[in-house]
Parts: C-alpha cells; structure tokens; sequence
C-alpha cells in the first residue's frame, strides 16, 4: 500500500516522515478523525494551560503543513482553507517564491533595523509599491510590522502634514486593536469592551451600506455624503487631519460601499484639505482581483496602508502616498525596530514576483464567478440569507430574517461550526457576528474550490432545517468554538 502522509503509521520514523514532507500536500479535502482530533485537543490543552484566554481561535486544531487551498493538521486530517490567515497568505501558505527568496536572505542574515544599518530589499519593496499603487503622482512608502501600526503612522504624517488633530472614520469600520484604532473601530466587542479610555479626536460618520441604509440602497450615497457633510460641519472641516475608510470593509461584514461614495469622499476629503487615506489592509494585494480594491471605484487615495497578503505570511505593512506628505515627517519621527524586517521584505519580494508571472488576479475572479454561482442563490425568501456581497475572492454571504433585517448571528455560528466538522474552515465576521466570509487562496484549485463551496451550501440548508423543525440554532451554535472569537 502507498501511503501518503506520515500519520498512516504509528512508527513510521524520522526519515519516513522527512520524505514524506518532501512531498506536494495533496489538494483534497480527508478526515481522518473528528474536527479536532485527539493530537490537536492535546495540544489546545496545553495551550489553555500556557497562553492567554485573550486570544480567541476559530477553530481549535493545530496545523502541521499548508500548501495551496489545504491546511494538513497534526491528526492528519486535511481541512479546505478558506480563511488564508485572515486574507494574509493569498498566494498560497508554502508559496516557493516566498520560500526560496526567504530561504535566501535567512542564510545572510535575519535582521540589522533599517534606521540602523539599511539593506536594498526594504528600499525595493518600497519602489513596488511607489510603482503599483493608484495615483498618478510621485510617491514615498514606510515599512511597518503591523496593521494597526500602519494605519497609526499613516494619522502621524496626516498630522505632521496638516498641522490638524481630529480623525474622521466610518460606521462598520475596523482598523486595529492598538488604542488608537480600537478608538477607529467601530466594534464594541470583543475589540473595545473593558479596554476604555481610547484617544480622543475620533469622529465617526455615516457608511453607505446599501443594504441596511434607512433612505434605501438608491440614496446610500447621497444621503451618507451629506452626513460626512455634517459632521464636519459640525466638528469644523479645517481641524480635520484624515478620513480613513476601508474600500470594502473587513471585519465590518465586507461591505462594499455603494457606487460612488469613494469618489464623494475623495472629492469631499480635497475640498477641505483632508488627508484622504485608503485602509487596504485586507481588500489590497490582489484580493478583489484588482492589485487594490480602491481601483473598481477610480479613486486614488493620498496615503494607501497595505498589510496582510502584502509579507506573504511575514508581518510587514507599508503607508505608501504623496511625497509632500510622506516627507513631512521630520527625520526619525517614523519607524520602528521590526519595521520593515529583511525576511518579510524578501517575503514580499516573492509576493509580487507571483503576481507578476502567474494569474493569481484571473484567480481571484474565477473563485468570484464559481462562489457566486454556488451561493448567490440562496439570497431567497426561503432562506434566511440576505445578501451575497464582495468582490473577487472577498466574499460573504449574511444571515438576517428578510422582513426586518433582524440579524442571525446564531445561525452564522452554527452554518461555521458544520463547515469546521466537515473539514472546510470559514470564518465569522460582521458587525452583528452574522456574517459568513470567504477569503480562499488565490491559488486555490478548482476542484478543492467547488467541494469546499458544497460543504458550505449543504451547511446553510441543514442548519436552517434544523431550526426550523424545532431545534434551535442556539445548541449547534454552541459548538462553534470561538466562531465569532477571532477578527481581524
């Protein structure tokens, strides 16, 4: 018998398991025991026993290798990837042009800080984005870490740049979990609960979310342009720094803002001399099937923050945007020890080698048209799902009541905790905690695609029969494991 994956033998020894590593990870999904197996549940114990209950997990199993659309875990079970690190490892999570360039710079060194001594790829990656980000005008980048950290430094050289304090963000937003953008986010829980008091000067306005705006969808933009309106009006419009909006909002539910609303904003945002940056973080990098989100609308932002996909799953973030602005900052008043890191930078080198010399954009829409197929469908009456939204491989599909728009939270939790059984990982997201969101590899097959996206469709059907043949989702939901605990 051929076997092919280590855990086919209790003893089958080092180098039996070191060949078999060797190997490509099949691209199937395989369970070999229940979700999570007896190893993981070891292990999630003494995970217990060492790290902080503060951080939630979606899905308690520990992952041995990933490669394409497959995480393979320590019990040998192979789940289908539709989660990619919270969109951070888009071109795959064992990508061999991230590798070999890692692989490379790890043989010369791991790291020096660039504010101390300085290597060439920080400045390359740097050139990348200066090249490939929307504006048609000369440009500068930062390296950072983090994607709070990033979008920090990108209110600093606003600051710096304006001389002006006050922030303006949106409803729905997410930003990060540092003060400063816990401040941003909109989220209570669990980002803000019991972590008070943030920074002041953050003000908040209307989001042109068509599916739930009061006027309805056709007066979204209108009626939500003349809200940011008034509330720098009544905040006073020339005190304002920045207005930082995300062009499909992440954690907020993947809400894609109706037509027109970025192209208001940018043109509100230059009347008054506001800074106008573009949170990418998790819509960028190819995500939307466009290099950046921003560009299905036309619009250019003044500072552009990148993050997530940008390292290839190597923290690295980058502020990228007008060279007046980004060179406001006097010397030294950017940066950061980790910032911008060698590794992460060769990482990113591989990133955009992929981009460049394979069809991870062509990817990401062909997932949009095969997801789009599957699950448009069941925006019916006879289900409680009331919108398919997103853009390319940024997907979601949330569970409301279609009269009132009431939100289902429960049965989100529950349709992802079938998913996780069955060996498909999905991730909860919204607002509400009602939403379903898909961010699968660029790299994702076909095949492992089409069954991931059954196993999904199959979990709609049979939790809402379940709940509405007298159980409730509230038991299924309780075994989603944190289903609702991990955002980003």
């Amino acid at each position: 018998m051929v076997l092919d994956s280590p855990y086919d033998v209790a003893e089958g020894g080092l180098a039996y398991i070191e060949a078999m590593e060797s190997l490509p990870l099949a691209q199937t999904r395989l369970l070999r025991t229940a979700i999570p197996g007896p190893r993981s549940t070891t292990l999630h114990a003494e995970r217990v026993q060492h790290v902080s209950s503060g951080f939630g997990v979606a899905l308690p199993v520990f992952i041995d290798r990933a490669e394409g659309g497959i995480l393979q875990d320590v019990d040998g079970n192979r789940i289908i990837d539709f989660a990619s690190g919270i969109a951070v490892t888009s071109v795959g999570a064992s990508n061999p042009l991230v590798q070999a360039r890692v692989r490379d710079q790890l043989a010369r060194f791991t790291h020096t800080c660039f504010m101390v001594t300085e290597y060439d790829s920080f400045t390359a990656v740097c050139e990348w984005l200066n090249t490939h980000t929307p504006g048609d005008f000369e440009k500068r980048t930062a390296l950072f870490s983090t994607g709070a950290e990033a979008v920090e430094n990108a209110i600093k050289i606003a600051r710096a740049a304006t001389g002006r304090e006050k922030i303006l963000v949106f409803d729905d937003a997410y930003h990060g979990r540092s003060l400063l953008t816990m401040a941003m986010t909109a989220k209570e829980n669990p980002y803000k609960t019991s972590f008070g008091p943030f920074p002041g000067e953050v003000h908040r306005a209307p989001m042109a979310a068509p599916l739930r705006w009061p006027g309805g969808a056709e007066n979204a933009t209108v009626e939500a342009l003349a809200g940011v309106e008034a509330v720098l009006a009544a905040q006073g419009a020339d005190t304002f720094a920045a207005m930082v909006i995300e062009p499909i909002q992440g954690e907020g539910g993947f809400i894609v803002p109706a037509p027109g609303f970025l192209a208001g904003l940018r043109d509100i945002a230059a009347r008054h001399g506001i800074v106008f940056v573009l949170d990418e973080i998790q819509a960028g990098m190819g995500r939307t099937g466009r290099m950046f989100a921003s560009e299905y609308e036309g619009v250019a932002g003044d500072l552009v923050v990148t993050g997530k996909a940008l390292g290839g799953g190597l923290p690295l973030t980058a502020v990228t945007g007008r060279v007046e602005l980004m060179n406001a900052v006097h010397a030294g008043g950017l940066g950061g020890t980790y910032a911008g890191n060698p590794l992460a930078c060769a990482a990113a080198l591989g990133v955009f080698e992929a981009f460049e010399t394979g069809d991870l954009l062509a990817g990401a829409l062909r997932i949009e048209d095969t997801v789009r197929r599957v699950l448009e469908p069941l925006v019916t009456e006879d289900l409680p799902i009331v919108e398919f939204r997103g853009r390319g491989a940024m997907l979601a599909i949330e569970f409301a009541d279609a009269a009132t728009l009431e939100p289902r939270p429960l049965l989100a939790a529950a349709v992802a905790a079938r998913c996780h059984a069955r060996g498909v990982l999905v991730l909860v997201c919204g607002t509400y905690g009602n939403v379903i969101r898909l961010l699968p590899p660029l790299v994702i097959g076909q095949e492992l695609l089409e069954d991931g996206l059954a196993v999904l469709r199959e979990a709609v059907e049979s939790v809402y029969a379940d709940s509405t043949a007298g159980s409730t989702a509230d038991s299924t939901a309780g075994s989603a494991v944190g289903a609702a605990a991990v955002r980003a």
